[in-house]
């Protein structure tokens, strides 16, 4: 009898097992699949219940935030001219009690501000026949600090007809100052000869004061071999060509440390583009900029018409126009601009900064030679003169007196002091020293040279710029100056020019942009402090009511500026006027690339960062380059004890023109989200958002803060427009 088996020979498995193992597997893939389904079923059914509490919570938080919107824009409406009316105030008290203080200062000084005792001071000096040093020196000064009150009074924006006059007079000053240093030169010169120097059989010297450094040297020796002097006291030095060495010639190197040059530079036409200081201004005017993100560009038609469709959320004062102006129409634009992006910034991708130019084609932003300007016209809404002015002359030596039997003879002349012509064809030539034939067969002449050592009151981030003054086209030029060399060691400028020009040593205002970070901290009640990490140079400015204190660590910063209470406006001019810009002008945006925002959200969110800036630290984020033009993203944190701020401890913010919320995401996130953090709502302005979250005793210090405070860390920020140009 044969015994039937499952398998064949050989091991194989029969037809029919075949078949049921193959049902059983079916059978088991079909209850995973069915499993599978039930599973993805039941999370899109909670996915969908999760998206629906989500939409429902929004919902709810958007109503939320609508129904109390009014109330809020009008609190902080309320808040930023309660502030402005005390601080207009203020103003105004301190500006009568110096006019006061001046009327009793009863020194024989006319105020400039009434026309006929600035003009009775200008001419009775004028016609003053003084040619002493030190009276002149004394009057010079005096001179100067009128300027000085001019300039301020300019800066109050008085009326039309009062600035031409105030311009006007300051311009007379300053003609007159440079017209009694000349004075000063011909009386030093006239008696050259009875200061002569044994070893050098020349007249060098030296008259210096606060305000200027004098050094004349008058050739009296003539000899051929002479090559240039070192005035050793003040680090000054000239080098003469051999045509100068045997004339009857004098040269003066004035420095003024200051630049009565530079207003005189006739102006270029500003390129258009839509300005920051417009905002600040009052005006109302959309930014012409940048569009961030893709999406912002989609919504480029709906802002042509936002002027109809917009609810104009107006929180201006009637003595100021704040930016607190909200248009209900950027809602749209922001929800469509906030697309996650990675890390890397993908999404949106980012795009080089554009401007329309004039034929309506957009242009890089970053464009440091303006159409305008020409050949080499320097552009001064670029550099900036630091150190003052140095007025590089040659003079011819005035007649020599002469003794002849005990009787002193001297050659009157009323020409006064006059320029010695180089190169000109009356420029003698020793038979050694003729001038070359250049290519197209004129005659050329050796250039001047000229070293000086950089003032100790200013610092150069980079290398000067060595450029010359030309008076008949009044503008600042780079050309006719050559073989420019500089020591940083020595901090030493060396180079040739062409003929004898006042020049001066610039810098770019921007060169310390754009900044790689950035803080402001509260350190008690009504003090702070703003700690910027710029391209080149690091500052701290410690706030305290309405004094600033500067601190940097460079080796090179000026020791008047440092560690000295100064209001925010003296502030920025000394920052300024020493090299140390940290601040923006409305054409800075030409200069530097920047991560443009609406000036107008921009502007509103310093001005409460400034009321809660003795509770509440801001900082830098990463991510507010990836958020879009039309929304701004912060580091913030509460803290009171004036310590520095954990890592940890940093919140993430969103702000726009509609709504203002904390975020999920922390700043190490892999992509930025817009999702909301949870147990957190929607404001609609960026105070109220800040109050939702800060302790009692944090709010006592912002209900505690002094208007004079707030307005100082206002313009700080403003100023140095730390969420832009970072």
């Amino acid at each position: 009898m044969v015994t039937m088996s499952g398998k064949k020979k050989g091991g194989k498995l029969s037809k029919v097992e075949k078949e049921r193992l193959q049902r059983e597997d079916d059978a088991r893939k079909h209850k995973e699949e069915e499993e599978a389904r039930l599973v993805a079923e039941r999370e899109e059914q909670e996915r969908r219940e999760r998206q629906q509490q989500e939409q429902e919570e929004q919902e709810r938080l958007e109503l939320k935030d609508k129904e109390r919107r009014e109330d809020e824009l009008n609190e902080l409406r309320h808040l930023l001219e309660e502030n402005q009316a005390a601080v207009t105030k203020w103003e105004s008290e301190s500006r009568e009690k110096t006019k006061w203080e001046r009327y009793m200062r009863c020194d024989g000084s006319p105020d400039p501000s009434v026309l006929q005792e600035i003009n009775t001071f200008i001419t009775l000096w004028r016609e003053d026949p003084e040619a002493q040093v030190k009276p002149i020196l004394q009057q010079c000064d005096l001179a100067l600090r009128l300027i000085d009150e001019l300039e301020g009074l300019l800066a109050d924006q008085p009326e039309p007809q009062e600035s031409i006059q105030h311009k006007e007079t300051l311009q007379s000053l300053q003609e007159l100052i440079l017209a009694k240093q000349n004075l000063i030169t011909e009386e030093v010169l006239k008696l050259a000869k009875t200061q002569s120097d044994i070893e050098t059989g020349n007249m060098q010297t030296v008259i210096q004061d606060k305000n200027i450094t004098l050094c004349l040297w008058a050739n009296l020796n003539k000899n051929p071999r002479f090559k240039g002097f070192e005035f050793q006291e003040v680090q000054l030095s000239f080098r003469l060509p051999k045509q100068l060495a045997v004339g009857d010639v004098a040269v003066r190197i004035l420095h003024a440390r200051y630049d009565h040059l530079s207003r005189l530079s006739r102006p270029t036409p500003p390129r258009s583009r839509s300005s920051f200081a417009s905002v600040v201004a009052g005006g109302d005017q959309e930014p012409q900029g940048p569009q961030d993100t893709p999406a912002a560009a989609e919504t480029e038609g709906e802002g042509e018409g936002r002027g109809s469709e917009a609810e104009v959320m107006s929180l201006k004062s009637e003595g100021r126009k704040t930016a607190v102006s909200m248009q209900s129409g950027k809602e749209d634009r922001k929800s469509a601009a906030l697309k996650p992006v990675d890390e890397h910034g993908n999404e949106p991708e980012e795009t080089e900064t554009m401007v329309e130019g004039e034929g309506g084609s957009p242009s890089p932003a970053v464009d440091p030679v303006a159409d305008s300007l020409v050949g080499s016209i320097v552009d001064l809404h670029q550099l900036s003169s630091l150190g003052g002015v140095f007025y590089f002359d040659a003079f011819h030596l005035p007649p020599q007196a002469h003794s002849l039997n005990g009787w002193e003879i001297r050659q009157l002349l009323d020409t006064g002091l006059q320029v010695f012509p180089y190169p000109s064809e009356q420029t003698p030539l020793h038979s050694s020293t003729s001038g070359k034939l250049d290519e197209s067969g004129a005659l050329s002449y050796p250039p001047v040279g000229v070293s000086v050592k950089l003032p100790d009151t200013v610092i150069f981030l980079e290398d000067p710029q060595v450029v010359r003054w030309d008076p008949a086209d009044q503008h600042w030029k780079t050309d006719c100056i050559s073989d420019v060399s500089y020591n940083a060691e020595a901090r030493r400028v060396s180079f040739n020019m062409d003929a004898f020009y006042a020049f001066t040593l610039m810098q770019d205002m921007y060169a310390n942009m754009p900044f790689q970070d950035w803080e402001l901290r509260p350190l008690a009640q009504d003090s702070a402090l703003l700690t910027i990490t710029g391209a080149l140079i690091d500052v701290r400015i410690t706030i305290k009511g309405d004094q600033c204190m500067l601190q940097t660590e460079h080796e090179h910063a000026p020791a008047h500026l440092l560690d000295r209470w100064m209001s925010a406006p003296a502030l920025q001019a000394a920052m300024t006027s020493a090299g140390i810009n940290i601040f923006t002008s409305d054409h800075s945006d030409k200069y530097v690339s920047v991560n443009a925002k609406d000036p107008l959200i921009e502007h509103t969110v310093y001005e409460q960062m400034a009321l809660v800036s003795s509770a509440v630290a801001f900082a830098w984020s990463r991510w507010n380059s990836q958020c879009g033009q039309e929304h701004l993203v912060l580091k913030v944190c509460e803290q009171l004890e004036g310590e520095p701020v954990e890592d940890d401890a940093w919140s993430l913010y969103l702000l726009g023109a509609q709504r203002s919320q904390r975020l999920a995401m922390g700043e190490d996130g892999a992509s930025f989200s817009p999702q909301l953090a949870p147990h957190s709502e929607f404001h609609s302005t960026f105070l109220h958002m800040l109050l939702d979250g800060l302790s009692a005793a944090a709010k006592e210090r912002v209900r505690a803060s002094h208007h004079l405070h707030v307005e100082t860390v206002q313009r700080l920020l403003c100023g140095t427009r730390v969420l832009t140009y970072s």
